[in-house]
This record gives C-alpha cells, sequence and structure tokens, in this order.
C-alpha cells in the first residue's frame, strides 16, 4: 500500500471510529453508561499502525458489529473490501445488513445497490441484474434509481447487450446522460458492426449517424461509415468520411490512408491524394503518411526518389518504420555487393518492429499490435491510439 493510500485509510478509519464514538456519547448524553471503545478497535488501529492491513480490517469489522446501527461505516467498509478484492466478504455484510428490520425503504435500497455491485464484479451478472432491476424501476430514489441504471448499463457492456445498455440509458436525465454520451456512441458503433456482419448496410449506417448524434468526436464511426461506403463504391462519401476523421482525432490518420488511396484510385485523381498527403504531413506529421507520400513518388519518380525523399524525412522525424522502409528501397536499388548485408540488417530490423507494440491506451498504458476500440485492461472506450515516436509514428 502507498504512503497516499495509507494515510487515505487511516483517516477513513479514523473517521468511522469517530462517528462511533459520536454515536455513543449521544447515546450517554440520553442516559448514562459505563460503554466505552469496544478493543477491537484499539486492535484494528495497532494493526494499521504496523501496516497489517488485513487483521486492521477484520478487528474493524468486529468493532462495528458492536453498534450495527451505523450503516454509512457498514457500507463503506463492505466498499473498501470490494475494492481490495475481498468481495465475499463484502457480499456478507450486504446480506446480513439486508436481515435487519429496522432499515428504512432508502436504507435498504442502498444495501440491495451495494450488493448489486458486489455481484458484478464477481461476475455473477444474472444475480447483480436481478438486485439491480427492480431498483431502476421501482425506487421512489431518484439517486437509488440513477445510480441502478448505471449499473445495469456496464452489466449489459460486458454482456454485449448493447441496446439493452441504450434503453438504460434513455431512462436517465440529459444531465447524468452526458457523462457517459462516449462510451454510448462506442455501443452505437458495436450495433453497427452487427448489422454489416449481415450485410444490413442501411441499418448499419443508421446506427453510425446515431453515435455520432451522441458524440461528434467519434472517430470510429466515420471510420465505420468509410467502410461502409466502399463496399458499396460510394467513393466521394469514403473519402469525406475519411477527412471528417482527420478533424475529429488526427492520431487516427494512419488509419484512414489506405482506404484514402483506394478512393482517389478509383476516381482516377491520383494527384488530388497527393495534395492531401501535403496537406496532412505539414499540419498533422507521421511517419505513415510520410511512407505514403514516398511511395507515390516511387511509383511516379522511381526509387532513387523515394529514398532519397525518406532520407531526409527521417532527419526530421526518424523512426524505426520510415528506416526499415528505406533499407528495403536500398535493397531493391542498391548493388548486388551491398545486398546481402542489407538483408541481414533488415531481418533484424524487421524483428524489432515486429516485436514492438503498434497500439497503447493513453489512460492505463496498455499496448498491442491490435487496434481494439475498447481498452482490454482499464475498460475505457477510444482510449487506444497508434504510438508516437521513434517506435511509432
Amino acid at each position: 500500500m502507498s504512503t497516499l493510500n495509507l494515510l487515505l485509510f487511516i483517516l477513513f478509519l479514523l473517521a468511522i471510529g469517530l462517528g462511533w464514538f459520536m454515536g455513543r456519547r449521544f447515546k450517554r448524553s440520553v442516559k448514562p453508561s459505563k460503554e466505552t471503545l469496544p478493543m477491537a478497535y484499539f486492535s484494528g488501529l495497532d494493526y494499521l499502525i504496523d501496516n497489517r492491513t488485513e487483521e486492521a480490517i477484520e478487528s474493524f469489522i468486529n468493532a462495528l458489529e458492536v453498534n450495527s446501527d451505523n450503516l454509512p461505516a457498514h457500507l463503506a467498509l463492505a466498499k473498501l473490501l470490494r475494492r481490495k478484492g475481498d468481495i465475499d466478504k463484502a457480499v456478507s455484510i450486504h446480506q446480513t445488513l439486508l436481515k435487519r428490520k429496522d432499515l428504512s425503504d432508502y436504507d435498504r435500497a442502498r444495501v440491495k445497490l451495494a450488493l448489486s455491485r458486489d455481484f458484478l464484479a464477481l461476475g455473477l451478472l444474472d444475480r447483480a441484474e436481478e438486485s439491480a432491476l427492480p431498483l431502476s424501476v421501482q425506487s421512489d430514489h431518484k439517486k437509488i434509481r440513477y445510480h441502478a441504471l448505471e449499473l445495469l448499463i456496464r452489466l449489459y457492456e460486458q454482456e454485449g447487450e448493447w441496446s439493452r445498455a441504450l434503453q438504460s440509458a434513455d431512462l436517465l436525465p440529459l444531465s447524468r446522460r452526458e457523462s457517459l454520451h462516449h462510451d454510448l456512441a462506442h455501443y452505437h458503433c458495436e450495433l453497427a458492426e452487427q448489422a454489416l456482419a449481415k450485410s444490413d448496410f442501411k441499418l448499419a449506417l443508421n446506427e453510425l449517424e446515431s453515435a455520432l448524434d451522441i458524440d461528434a468526436h467519434c472517430a470510429r464511426a466515420n471510420l465505420a461509415i468509410a467502410r461502409v461506403c466502399l463496399q458499396q463504391s460510394q467513393w466521394r462519401s469514403a473519402i469525406n468520411a475519411l477527412r471528417s476523421v482527420a478533424k475529429q482525432a488526427p492520431y487516427f490518420i494512419p488509419e484512414t490512408l489506405s482506404p484514402m488511396r483506394r478512393c482517389y484510385e478509383a476516381l482516377g485523381e491520383d494527384t488530388d491524394y497527393a495534395l492531401y498527403l501535403q496537406q496532412t504531413i505539414k499540419h498533422h506529421p507521421s511517419t505513415s503518411v510520410m511512407l505514403a507520400l514516398a511511395e507515390f513518388k516511387r511509383d511516379r519518380e522511381g526509387v532513387f526518389a523515394a529514398g532519397l525523399f525518406i532520407t531526409e524525412a527521417l532527419k526530421v522525424r526518424p523512426s524505426v518504420k520510415g528506416f526499415n522502409r528505406l533499407i528495403d528501397m536500398h535493397i531493391e536499388h542498391g548493388s548486388a555487393s551491398a545486398r546481402e548485408s542489407l538483408l541481414n540488417l533488415r531481418a533484424l530490423t524487421q524483428q524489432l518492429e515486429l516485436s514492438k507494440p503498434v497500439y497503447r491506451c493513453h489512460h492505463c498504458g496498455y499496448s498491442g499490435r491490435n487496434l481494439v476500440w475498447q481498452c482490454p485492461s482499464c475498460k475505457r472506450w477510444g482510449s487506444i491510439r497508434p504510438i508516437q515516436g521513434l517506435e511509432g509514428e
């Protein structure tokens, strides 16, 4: 446990102790009593000072059991247990609380909601839904209802039930739905992917337009729209969608280059494609754009001119990918005597390139070679981007 986390943990437990003590003090003011803080409380403090958090938690649970009316403390401690991974203990606390007859309707709903979170953390999705669903439609307390709906949205996300997740989101007020707009746009994109798998282009486009209505910066939606347009040979529409990606998220420009070239070639407008690349590299330089320009130059002016162009570009923006392409061109253009050495060098640099990730989550740092729209590690949507710098773009 870090120093900061330990400090927060101490403050949290001291707050529990203070709340317990004030509760006792209030009772003494009503009726004299000789009761004092339980020994388990002091044992917990000793364990905490010794950094023995497991024993400390057990001791504080025992201390709180003496004063079982302290519901907020029970809920807070169970939340801490869940975050630490002791979910079974959290479930036990919540189930014990639900057996009490003196809970108000609001407090009972709070405990049920917390229990739903336990089940979700355990992967017991059916039980989590069974517990949260009534709260989302029957609770008289807006805060409980909204939290239950947000829990159901995450649950349906895990199950891939995108329509049900969106339906739950529709029941939230606009102010709370706004904080989820980024994720909701991706849910529509997921529905579009399902439609594309069935070649239902109309439904796919409707879902993608809905994604853009929710989040105008959803580059994934325009990339998918371009893909739909390409399958239907709608070259102009595809170009417009790909150009929109460059405005929404310039770091995704490398993903647009191959389909963009295909569109311009189909239209017979190669010069316009080169102009687009020149404008793009001026405002949003990247290795992929530079190499696309080099390929265009190679087709028009030959390997030597393309190699010279890459050499000059690498002086300004060095990259492993650019260096490897330059070696390829030297192998193709160079003398036979140098070719064997270059091939050996290329084999080594290719291994280096293939061993490195291409994409990285800007939130948690997860990296991989394939573009996925939800980070497998932190579960954030749209957080994975092409890596920049020497080993990337």
